[in-house]
């Protein structure tokens, strides 16, 4: 995970080893789901709110990614919370001021 000190990514290690809902790299793969989702076009946005996507079965939503890293934040120290903060609140502000829905 990009900009994440090794001691965040060693709290995110922790945390995916002691949830039993959690497999190693799920946090990783919400973390890029979401990435991946806010960097498409607003009128994809749009339709996928509206209709939702198909994809999403197979591969994941991003939408319940991206509230699985809020609670992986709640979860960390405040140190470790601040960095990927940084990193979710920069891939936030691609989808304008309402973030996520």
């Amino acid at each position: 995970m990009d900009r994440l000190s090794s001691r965040a990514l060693s709290e995110i290690v922790r945390i995916e080893r002691t949830r039993n809902y959690l497999r190693p790299g799920d946090i990783s793969a919400a973390l890029r789901g979401w990435k991946d989702y806010v960097r498409r076009p607003e009128g994809e946005l749009w339709h996928d709110d509206e209709v939702g996507n198909v994809h999403w079965y197979c591969c994941g939503n991003p939408l319940e990614g991206r509230a699985l890293l809020d609670g992986v934040m709640q979860a960390m120290s405040r140190r470790g919370a601040r960095e990927l903060r940084r990193v979710i609140e920069a891939l936030d502000s691609r989808i304008g001021p309402s973030g996520p829905s």
